[in-house]
Order: C-alpha cells, then sequence, then structure tokens
C-alpha cells in the first residue's frame, strides 16, 4: 500500500499541492525486480516494482535526500538540507523509516559495506566521508579526503572506498581497514558526479568535464575548446586516471551524470542529464591519458560498441543495471519517474510514475530550463554545468560578462543570488533579467528566453537557497570571529545580512585592461565552501584571501590578523 505521509492534511488547513518527486539517485535489489529512488523534491523515498510497474510505498525522510544505497533488508538515504541520514528497514512490499542520524555538513553520497555492519556518507561541505556503524548507529570515524567529494563507491571484496571529489578534480582512494586515504588520483577535469567499480574491482568510472579555456564563442564551444564531457576511469592497483570524449563534432553530451558497470563487466551505461540520453559503451573501449576532444571513432562508427538513446526526456541522473546486462533502470529527476531502458534496442520499455503535479509551476518551467544543455551550442552544456545545482564548480570560464575575452573569470555561486544585487564581479550589472539574457545569448551561443521562459528562470532562482551551515561550531569562536570581522572593518564591504553590498571597491586585484573597474564583493554566506577564491582563483585556501590579498592593513588600515583571531575568523565564515 501506497503511503505519503507529507500529503496528510490538518484539520481547517489548505490543500497543499501535490510536490515533484525528483528522483536523483537510485538502488536495484540485487534480483533487480525492486527499486529504492531517493526523490529529491518531495523529502522522500520510493520504492518502486521495477517489473509490475507502479510505487509499493513511499515514506518520508530529511530534507532533500541525495544519495541512497541498499544492502540486505537496510537502506540508507543522505538527506543534504539538514545533515542528516535516514536509516531504512526494506521489506518489499514494504518500507520503513526507522532512525534518523545525525552526519557532518551537506552529505550527498552513500555507499554500504557488502555486509551491511557500515554505511560511508560522502558529506560535501565537510570535504571528507563519516563512517556508521548501522548496529550501534553511532559514527565511528570521519575520513578527510578532496574538496566537495559528491558520491562514492565500495570495491567487490569492500577492501576500498572510491570517493569523487568534484571541486578539487581529484579521487580519493579510502583503506576501509585503516580508514585513511590511500592515494589520491587526479581526473584532470571538474564535476565528477556518480561513481560505478568494475565487477572485478580492476577500475572505477567517474563522468566528469575538463574545462580547455578558450572564449565562450560558439566556434570554440563547437570545437570542444571550451570544455569537454568525458567519461574518465581510475585504476585501483595503482597507476594515472584515463578517459574517453563523449561529445561527438556538433552534437555535445551535456552533463554526464550517472554512471553503472553491467553485472559481467562487460558495459557501461551513462545518463547525460543535459541532453536526455543515455550512452551504453561496450568494453574494452579506447581509454586514454589524452583522450582528444570528441568521442573516438572507432566507437562511432561500431554500433555493437556505443550506443546513443535518446528520448528519456526530463533529467536523466543515477543509473543501474538490471541482472541480464541488457536493461538499464534511471532515475528522471525532471520527469518524476523511474524508467527501464532497454540497452539493445534503446526502448524504454517501462516509464513508473513515482507523482507530481499535473502541470509544472513557474520555478519547475526555469529548473528545465536551467539544467537543458540544448540552450547551449551543439548541446554542449546547460546552466547547471558551471553553476552545479544552482552553486559553483569552481571553474574559471572566459566569457563576456566582464565586457572583454582574455580575463576568464571565476564561477560565481548562484545561492541566493536574486537577493544579492548587483551581479557580476564587477557589479556593473543591476538588472538579472539582463543578465540571464547574456549567459544564453553570449556565454551558451544560443538563442536568448522568451519573456515567459524569462520570468519561469527567475523563478527557479528563486528557490536556489544558501546551504545549511555546520552545526556544532564552538560558539566562543564564531563569536569572537564575528567581533573581529568588524573590528578589521571586513563589514564596510561584506555586510549583514548577505554580508556583501552594492557598490565596487578598489581592491589592488585589478587588471590594467578590465572594462570595468573595481569588484562587487560577492555574499560571504556559504564563503568557506566556494574555494579557490577571489575573481581568478588565485588563493587556494581562505588563509591565503585573508594573510595576502585582503590584508586588513591593506584595504581598511586596521593591524593584520593574529593568528588567533585568524582562527577565529575562519570559524565565523564557516558559520555564514
Amino acid at each position: 500500500m501506497r503511503s505519503i505521509p507529507f500529503l496528510l492534511l490538518l484539520v481547517g488547513a489548505a490543500p497543499q499541492a501535490e510536490r515533484d518527486r525528483s528522483p536523483g539517485d537510485l538502488a536495484l535489489s540485487p534480483d533487480g525486480t525492486w527499486a529504492l529512488s531517493s526523490n529529491r523534491g518531495s523529502d522522500s523515498v520510493s520504492l518502486v516494482d521495477v517489473k509490475g510497474g507502479k510505487v509499493a510505498a513511499e515514506v518520508a525522510v530529511g530534507k532533500k535526500p541525495f544519495g541512497i544505497d541498499w544492502r540486505g533488508g537496510t537502506a540508507v538515504v543522505a538527506n543534504w538540507a539538514d545533515d542528516t541520514v535516514t536509516v531504512l528497514e526494506v521489506a518489499p512490499p514494504k518500507l520503513e523509516a526507522v532512525a534518523t542520524l545525525a552526519v557532518g555538513n551537506e552529505p550527498r553520497g552513500v555507499a554500504i559495506s557488502t555486509d551491511g555492519a557500515r554505511a560511508y556518507i560522502v558529506v560535501s561541505g565537510d570535504n571528507a566521508v563519516d563512517v556508521l556503524d548501522l548496529k550501534a548507529r553511532t559514527s565511528v570515524a570521519r575520513i578527510s579526503v578532496g574538496t566537495e567529494p559528491w558520491y562514492a563507491a565500495l570495491t567487490p571484496d569492500g577492501s576500498r572506498l572510491v570517493v569523487g571529489n568534484a571541486l578539487s578534480g581529484d579521487v580519493s582512494l579510502v583503506d576501509t581497514a585503516s580508514l585513511k586515504v590511500a592515494a589520491t588520483v587526479p581526473m584532470k577535469g571538474r564535476n565528477l558526479r556518480h561513481v560505478a567499480v568494475s565487477p572485478d574491482g580492476a577500475w572505477a568510472y567517474l563522468p566528469h568535464i575538463t574545462d580547455r579555456g578558450a572564449p565562450t564563442v560558439l566556434q570554440n564551444i563547437e570545437r570542444g575548446l571550451v570544455l569537454d564531457n568525458r567519461i574518465g576511469r581510475v585504476p585501483l592497483a595503482g597507476g594515472d586516471r584515463e578517459a574517453i570524449g563523449l561529445d561527438t563534432k556538433g552534437f555535445g553530451a551535456g552533463d554526464a551524470e550517472g554512471v553503472a558497470v553491467s553485472p559481467d563487466g562487460r558495459r557501461l551505461a551513462i545518463t547525460l542529464g543535459g541532453t536526455r540520453d543515455l550512452v551504453v559503451i561496450t568494453l574494452p573501449a579506447p581509454f586514454k591519458a589524452q583522450p582528444g576532444e570528441f568521442l573516438p571513432d572507432e566507437l562511432l562508427r561500431d554500433k555493437e560498441r556505443y550506443r546513443r538513446i535518446p528520448g528519456l526526456r526530463g533529467r536523466p541522473l543515477g543509473c543501474a543495471f538490471l541482472p541480464d546486462g541488457k536493461g538499464v533502470v534511471v532515475a528522471n529527476s525532471l520527469g518524476n519517474e523511474i524508467q527501464v531502458v532497454d540497452g539493445d534496442t534503446g526502448e524504454i520499455v517501462r516509464a513508473v510514475p513515482l507523482g507530481g503535479p499535473a502541470e509544472p509551476d513557474l520555478a519547475r518551467k526555469g529548473e528545465k530550463i536551467f539544467y537543458d544543455a540544448y540552450r547551449s551550442w551543439h548541446e554542449w552544456y546547460s546552466c547547471n554545468t558551471c553553476h552545479a545545482d544552482g552553486h559553483t564548480n569552481g571553474g574559471l570560464y572566459d566569457t563576456l560578462a566582464d565586457g572583454k575575452y582574455g580575463n576568464p573569470k571565476k564561477v560565481l555561486s548562484l545561492r541566493g543570488v536574486t537577493t544579492t544585487p548587483p551581479w557580476t564581479w564587477h557589479g556593473h550589472e543591476t538588472d538579472l533579467s539582463r543578465v540571464l539574457q547574456n549567459s544564453f545569448t553570449k556565454t551558451m551561443a544560443r538563442g536568448g528566453l522568451n519573456k515567459q521562459e524569462l520570468s519561469a528562470v527567475l523563478a527557479y532562482l528563486k528557490t536556489v537557497e544558501f546551504a545549511p551551515a555546520p552545526r556544532g561550531l564552538p560558539v566562543d569562536a564564531v563569536m569572537r570571529g564575528a567581533a573581529s570581522f568588524k573590528e578589521k572593518g571586513c563589514d564596510a564591504c561584506h555586510a549583514g545580512p548577505t554580508y556583501t553590498t552594492d557598490e565596487a571597491f578598489i581592491t589592488g586585484l585589478e587588471a590594467p585592461d578590465d572594462v570595468y573597474k573595481g569588484f562587487n564583493p560577492p555574499s560571504l554566506r556559504g564563503v568557506t565552501k566556494r574555494g579557490p577564491w577571489l575573481h581568478d582563483g588565485r588563493a587556494k585556501t581562505l588563509k591565503e584571501v585573508l594573510l595576502q590579498h585582503h590584508r586588513p592593513l591593506k584595504l581598511s588600515g586596521k593591524p593584520d590578523f593574529t593568528p588567533a583571531e585568524l582562527a577565529d575568523l575562519l570559524v565565523f565564515l564557516r558559520s555564514l
């Protein structure tokens, strides 16, 4: 029986609108007959009868559930917006939430050990993995990894945990016996997403992008010189990463997100969230250390080895192979459904609706535009590619947002963007609608938005909120840091409550040929999660910003920070 706790009405309360489910990740039972989906839009998990094509149960969990994993009778889902995980008992067709456990900041990925004893929770806001004892339901360790990890996967023998770090662009290989990072492998890219390990434990596969650095004009976009979409692999016995380009000439592969390896290790499945496709590659494939801009010709010419399946609609994200190695189950976020795709024929053999409004509201329409790579020249990227989930991917791109090409600027976060005017690094734009139009016509090099589309994107951006601050920060240190922040004059440029102003300031970091003079201070809300720092990413740490580029003595004439003041200030900034 399907239950929807969040739709229960209080006496006298106005009816609550049906919510988009927006599934982002899924986990399958070993026989492939059942699937669990984490529904980011409705704060719920659904138990889906894959063969029967229906939802058997749905339970409420924490806010914005992200990654999910399932072993035996236990599943764990990470709740991104409230720093918890929900433990679920699964006995199909029954599903029950049995515990909520506090974990680190911004939990995303989940991997449960094969014996079901431990859960590894990727906490992206803490750049770490929290290790939970599922029997005792307590945290037993925290492992520091790279910057902003998203997902993780275990090797079949459980000896290694593979963690993809989206901002630092590398992979952490964790020894699960010692609970320490055994190796770090650079991916030579960013936007690392789902992780899949081959059945023999030899390789870990991760979709990602690689920045190429050329200005965002259509000739560069179509040649793969702005960025490339790729599938990479890391040898787990040691060695450097290899990759394959996914873009084809004239047709990009915007926003590669999910990845799965078939049970026999012969096939890869990759979801393209921006172009709404599923790619199926038969292994072995020509992975190389220097993969080039495009999909290798030998794959493109061979339909038995490479198939790009269109027509999934929505936004396909997490995926998993059925036991037969032929069918692929896909979590389609903007479609509000779970899809079963035949990897041989390309047919969508089943679509299971999870629930949602009969008609999308204005913000949902804007969300679809934001994640649509068809809005860019040759479908190479979407708004989401650079502003990952409405935040930033940390990259530098050479756009006309600063008035000229030649001075690449770091991608600004869109969290709270509608409440923090003016816009762009130089603060020369006071009309957010005009900023959006310029992004679509210039940065994305395709057609602008009509009036209705513009209203929709603005409505969506209003829903992109600041991420939750970490819990448990030392109150005394936060208060001392706040006092030091004011004493040194930092609040002259970064005034609360958004910790910015509507002015531009000369900081000494300007380029001589800048079209616009000075910089508008970005909001400091969430500043500790936006590395590297400053307009050109020159500062690799916030300490570097405060000790070198934005010293109080230089900017306000106040004495520079003592080591104790700096330590407290960093805690205060983390609390914003």
